[in-house]
């Protein structure tokens, strides 16, 4: 049975109880963050913490985020977590429950508060080494992708179009330009160089996109923050993804055409390699901010 936090108390999830006039159930009103934990320790809290704050200071959700940090080291330590290789804390604030109207309610409400803790496994060595397959997907999300709602109807849609025709994953196209993936950032190799879409209203900033972006800087490896173009994407030498249970996530095929020779390039495994070295080094501490 595990356990859950909803609403200040840490509770069986099978007593835990929202209710139906909760906001975030009638209007995907909230927010959420996802923070990986490695044997136990949490990687780039603070960075998640930081974005949550963000986020719910300009949807005026009155929620601090004070106190957030122990919640979610309690929270993987009461469902035995604590040595796992490699676990999650999912939380989500909405803004609460009050009668459905489409303005904010006239009455202050509290917001509603729900964590829990489980397990994610990073893939094989031989299925990472095959490496992944995508297929592009017109994007059809609002325009405010940088804030990180709880309202992924075009996400889940787009994942399963891309699954319809085979893949295991989608790339979101906006005015002929790669935007990101369902659920991760996107990159491109082009030239030799490793490209990903700036930070703008139409992407979210990835915290596990920002740690590579450091990275790269600091090994020397060329790389630029532009939009890739359609055309870059089909010619790219390597593409891959990056995000919090993905970290670098190899795509060796787009659209049932080969990326470059079809195997993981040398970038994305330089910067896994990289990845995955920091996030042992850093193991127990903080990672800082953008």
């Amino acid at each position: 049975m595990s356990t859950v936090f909803l609403n200040g108390e840490f509770l069986p999830k099978e007593e835990a109880k929202i209710s139906p006039d909760d906001r975030g159930f009638l209007l995907a009103d909230g927010l959420y963050e996802v923070t990986p934990f490695y044997h136990g320790s949490p990687f780039g809290l603070d960075r998640h913490l930081e974005r949550l704050e963000k986020g719910l200071a300009w949807m005026r959700i009155d929620y601090p985020v004070d106190g957030l940090e122990a919640m979610h080291r309690r929270l993987i330590a009461e469902n035995g977590l604590a040595d796992a290789p490699t676990s999650l804390v999912y939380l989500q604030i909405t803004r609460g429950a009050a009668p459905r109207t489409h303005y904010f309610p006239k009455d202050p409400v509290q917001p509603t508060v729900y964590a829990y803790a489980k397990t994610w496994d990073r893939p094989t060595d031989e299925r990472w080494t095959e490496g992944f397959t995508a297929a592009t997907v017109p994007d059809r999300r609002w325009s405010r992708v940088d804030v990180k709602t709880i309202g992924l109807l075009p996400n889940a849609m787009a994942f399963q179009e891309a699954i319809d025709q085979g893949a295991d994953d989608a790339i979101l196209v906006r005015d002929g330009v790669a935007i990101e993936g369902a659920h991760m950032n996107v990159w491109a190799v082009i030239d030799g160089v490793a490209v990903t879409h700036p930070k703008t209203n139409h992407i979210l900033p990835g915290i596990t996109r920002a740690v590579v972006l450091e990275l790269a800087a600091k090994h020397g490896i060329a790389h630029e923050e532009r939009p890739i173009q359609l055309e870059e994407l089909r010619r790219a030498s390597e593409v891959f993804y990056t995000g919090t249970t993905g970290e670098v996530k190899p795509c060796v095929q787009v659209d049932g055409r080969p990326v470059g020779d079809g195997t993981v390039g040398p970038v994305a495994r330089h910067l896994s390699d990289l990845f995955r070295a920091y996030v042992e080094e850093t193991k127990g501490a903080s990672v800082g901010t953008e």
